[in-house]
């Protein structure tokens, strides 16, 4: 870029520090130091002068806000994989891109993903718990904290995508039984490493299974696709697991469920008003009925590092005039 004008790159959140020297080196980065999320009016004036806006999950880029960006913005290249808080259609008609950076949180999910499985019938974050040293743990008993043996159960996995299909790959050396609900079919290769069986409804799957993960994207598809009828659906015995997205989970019927004893537990990474969590959440948690994580599915240096350098080539692409590699077009009605 010798000889240019080097564009400006607002950034929204601070990011790994290898990541944003190469942004300085690069562009003419704008780095939020303090790691404070942006106020409305800030992002107001980012979006007013950036050339590029680096934006993250805790932005929300709705068509309100894209309608004031200046005439010098192009591209909002996200540091992340999901775009469900940009409106990128609204972005397209202002002759915005938006691009986002997938396929580098795939394992880091999945591991997550894996974890919570474990944690959950096994009981793990109670049992660590009683090790606080108030002298609630006096010793071994064959009848205390009782959990349940994952191997042998029935896995289901909603939404087979990269995601789901490296949490299927994991649950199986577990010795789980993997079955997964769909829009598309897997290829037979995959169905077949994986000896996997595939429904069609996911309302018979959710009816049968011992563990449900939800690994799917969130669209306005779905929105609470585990509604309050499909979740009582499931069995009393079974455990639930996000690491997707808060919404895609009707999280008040999940609430009630897991209170009333219908859900024998959950493992939550994503909330569906994040960042703020549901009291009775919380307070369920205490009681060892769900286990809660504050959304660090992704939190590997490795993969935000990655996350970091898929920016950078997607700014570059755009201001060398080519198409970026992770573009994102507009869902179609």
């Amino acid at each position: 870029m010798a000889g240019k004008k080097k564009p400006l790159v607002v950034i929204t959140r601070k990011l790994p520090d290898p990541v944003e020297t190469r942004m300085r080196e690069l562009f003419d980065a704008r780095l939020n130091v303090d790691d404070r999320p942006m106020s409305q009016p800030e992002l107001v004036a980012a979006m007013k002068e950036a050339d590029v806006l680096v934006p993250t999950i805790t932005d929300r880029i709705d068509e309100a806000l894209i309608a004031q960006a200046g005439d010098n913005l192009k591209l909002i290249a996200n540091f992340g994989n999901g775009v469900d808080r940009i409106d990128v259609a609204a972005a397209a008609r202002r002759g915005i891109s938006v691009t986002n950076t997938p396929n580098v949180l795939t394992e880091d999910t999945a591991d997550m993903t894996m974890a919570l499985i474990l944690t959950v019938p096994r009981r793990l974050t109670e049992g660590a718990n009683v090790l606080d040293g108030s002298g609630k743990w006096t010793g071994w008993s064959p009848t205390w904290m009782l959990g349940r043996r994952i191997w042998g159960k029935r896995l289901g996995i909603v939404g087979m995508g990269r995601i789901g299909t490296a949490v299927a790959r994991r649950a199986k050396a577990f010795g789980l039984s993997i079955h997964y609900h769909n829009r598309h079919r897997v290829l037979p290769a995959v169905e077949d490493a994986l000896e996997a069986t595939y429904w069609e409804s996911l309302d018979q799957m959710l009816a049968r299974m011992d563990i449900i993960s939800v690994n799917c994207p969130s669209t306005p598809a779905t929105f609470h696709l585990l509604s309050a009828r499909r979740l009582a659906l499931m069995q009393p015995s079974a455990y639930l697991v996000n690491t997707a997205r808060g919404d895609l989970i009707d999280e008040d019927a999940l609430i009630g469920m897991l209170q009333e004893g219908k859900l024998a537990g959950a493992g939550l990474d994503v909330f569906e008003h994040e960042p703020a969590v549901n009291p009775k959440l919380v307070k369920l948690a205490k009681q060892g009925k769900v286990v809660i994580l504050p959304h660090m599915g992704s939190a590997t240096i490795e993969g935000r590092i990655d996350m970091g350098e898929k920016v950078i080539i997607n700014i570059r692409a755009h201001v060398d005039g080519h198409r970026p590699p992770d573009r994102v077009l507009p869902l179609k009605a």
